[in-house]
């Protein structure tokens, strides 16, 4: 019930389907997971190369999608709630393919469902504020658990995030609803 209301914030909720979204969702979904995945994020930047470091990744791309189109007009939000549908449906499998039996699958997805409701918050409420501070607590506390390897590398980490969220600002809203979407480069 804290998940239901929670990620109303954001205005996603648990079992409305969005399948007239649903193709854009899963290709922006994609698209996110191929730029969560890029090696340079954890070579230059260090984020843990873990299956945790991997889903903060992962969850970090999936937030700036979701909060770029539920920033915007209709049909946004509800293909920001496709991406999030996309997202936990693959996680979902996944979790099935490693061998997560029946009865434990809900429990973990509701773990990961209340992770990313809580970093959806936090990069939300710090790339609102122009200074960096906020967002690098928020990095360093979800990526790297609050043991930063070099604080430095979550200086630039933040930088990157916040060039991406302004990145996605500039791509049209019909680029993005129907499945389009472009990520900046990793490295400089």
């Amino acid at each position: 019930q804290g998940y239901t209301s929670a990620m109303a914030v954001l205005g996603f909720l648990p079992g409305f389907s969005r399948r007239r979204h649903e193709r854009a969702g899963f290709a922006l979904y994609a698209a996110l997971t191929a730029a969560a995945r890029e090696p340079e994020l954890y070579l230059r930047y260090r984020l843990p190369d873990t299956l945790d470091g991997r889903f903060d990744a992962l969850a970090l791309y999936a937030v700036l999608v979701m909060i770029r189109l539920s920033a915007d007009s209709p049909p946004g939000p509800a293909v920001a709630q496709a991406v999030f549908d996309a997202m936990f449906s693959d996680l979902d499998l996944t979790l099935r393919e490693m061998g997560a039996g029946d009865p434990t699958v809900p429990r973990k997805m509701k773990v990961m469902w209340d992770a990313l409701h809580g970093r959806a918050l936090a990069y939300q409420k710090a790339l609102a504020n122009p200074e960096d501070e906020g967002l690098i607590d928020a990095l360093e506390r979800n990526i790297w658990r609050g043991s930063v390897p070099d604080p430095e590398v979550a200086g630039q980490l933040a930088r990157l995030v916040r060039a991406q969220a302004a990145h996605l600002a500039t791509q049209a809203l019909g680029a993005l609803t129907s499945g389009q979407v472009t990520f900046l480069p990793v490295s400089p």
